[in-house]
């Protein structure tokens, strides 16, 4: 897309929001940029080696053993009423055409499938697999708002399996899908490498607190601390929070030695539910071995839907076999127990930005805004917000299809530009996202519409303004 340049400092934030969006319009119209043609070589591969008999075999074998009840009561039960289509930020960011739509998604997936009974071209299953893996977050936002409860984030990530299990799932995020096969990690990092980085944090840590300690391994812990990937690949600064935060707080806690300290979960994304399972028995098993009493999890909310509501359940889980809980909800607690106090407010404004996993996902958005009242000085809401709040469209395994899919991405994510503009025009200048995920799709949109504003982690500014007793 053309790039365009920054706005005056008096300029209003959404009159700028709307100028980008224009551009864009522009280049689209004038053949610069189509998402037909976006090319992915996995994609492509695939549909030179698929049969239309191989297809359908396939198909017909994955709706009898797993297209259950579930899958055809959604479909049955759809009356077209299209309540769900406000709902979404790709209909809302492509000028409302029809196709982007959560019913226009499954019309063109699921619906087909079925109506054909598995009969399919190579061409259209490529298709499908675009839809599903980038066309939807399944940030579940339309369910809010269907009047059956028709869950159309679980119908795309059925047309995702079935994409899977006819090896179409695009390059970028099936690459990640091997690393966790390879590793139990999704950023290629070795055993001995995350040794070594929780070794290095605990020497950076000691310039600051004299007695911190990093456990590794240590038996019978109160706390199990796991991470997603790239926190020992280049956000070790997260880890070296969290241990602050925690020594702080007089935690007993532990990091995991042996694979398993990876919470993420890139195959639950691309349908690749046997190798997702796996993780999560790994998972949960490293912590189990440590005695430990509970797992806490860092700021990431589609590793905490893997661990808490579908890996475990792959694996034959009803619940977890060990209790965990998300970061947010922790914090949240050691604030309320008197454990973690705020030395000073963060002074700056800022608005809670509330990821879809753990908000549509389990509820935790009034924790979240305890804490992030706790420590920041005013909080000014999104609107919509909570349970309504718009998906960052990055999380749903959107980003990790990569550089091919990034315009495309950014561009329907105009809607949430609008809305982040709103609240930089009231004087925010930090979001607080508790997501690596919603991290990486805001970070994308402040960019391309050159919004002032800042990404923090609950982390970042707890750390920051926390009692130091020892520190000091």
């Amino acid at each position: 897309m053309s790039e365009v340049e920054a706005p005056a400092a008096a300029e209003d934030t959404r009159t700028w929001v709307e100028k980008v969006k224009a551009k864009q319009q522009e280049d689209i119209a004038a053949g610069k940029y189509d998402y037909s043609t976006i090319e992915d070589a996995n994609l492509e591969r695939a549909e030179k080696n698929l049969t239309e008999e191989h297809i359908q075999k396939v198909v017909k074998k994955w709706l009898a053993t797993e297209g259950g009840a579930r899958l055809k009561t959604y479909v049955q039960t759809c009356v077209h009423c299209g309540l769900c289509s406000e709902a979404c930020h790709h209909y809302m960011s492509n000028s409302k055409d029809p196709k982007f739509s959560p019913v226009g998604k499954v019309k063109r997936t699921i619906w087909k499938i079925l109506e054909r009974d598995g009969r399919l071209t190579p061409a259209e299953v490529h298709e499908m697999s675009v839809i599903a893996s980038s066309e939807c977050n399944l940030c579940r936002r339309c369910l809010q708002y269907c009047p059956f409860g028709i869950d159309i984030g679980y119908l795309m990530s059925s047309v995702r399996r079935m994409c899977h299990l006819l090896g179409m799932t695009p390059l970028y995020i099936q690459d990640t899908a091997h690393s966790h096969a390879a590793t139990m990690n999704q950023m290629w990092v070795k055993d001995d490498e995350w040794i070594d980085s929780l070794q290095w944090q605990e020497d950076e840590a000691r310039d600051e607190f004299a007695n911190i300690r990093l456990p590794v391994a240590k038996e019978g812990a109160e706390v199990y601390y796991s991470v997603i990937g790239p926190e020992p690949k280049f956000r070790t600064q997260l880890i070296y929070q969290a241990a602050a935060i925690f020594h702080n707080s007089g935690v007993d806690f532990t990091f995991p030695a042996t694979p398993g300290w990876d919470n993420s979960d890139m195959c639950m994304f691309t349908g690749d539910f046997e190798m997702m399972g796996r993780i999560k028995k790994y998972h949960y098993e490293s912590a189990m071995k440590l005695k430990v009493k509970k797992i806490v999890m860092g700021e990431c909310g589609h590793a905490f839907r893997s661990v808490y509501d579908v890996g475990n359940r792959w694996v034959g889980w009803k619940m977890p076999p060990i209790p965990i809980i998300h970061s947010i909800q922790y914090f949240s607690e050691l604030i309320t127990e008197g454990r973690l106090k705020c030395r000073e407010k963060y002074p700056e404004k800022v608005s809670f930005h509330d990821p879809c996993n753990t908000v549509r996902g389990r509820g935790l958005h009034e924790m979240g805004r305890h804490v992030t009242r706790v420590f920041c000085e005013e909080l000014i809401e999104m609107t919509p917000n909570r349970e309504y709040n718009i998906c960052c469209n990055a999380g749903g395994g959107v980003i990790n299809c990569g550089p091919p899919f990034k315009t495309k991405r950014v561009m329907s994510n105009e809607w949430k530009a609008e809305q982040l503009a709103r609240v930089a025009d009231q004087g925010v200048t930090t979001i607080v996202a508790p997501c690596h995920n919603c991290h990486g799709g805001l970070d994308d949109i402040i960019h391309t519409y050159h919004l002032p504003l800042k990404l923090k982690f609950l982390g970042d500014i707890i750390y920051e303004y926390m009692e130091k007793p020892e520190a000091e």
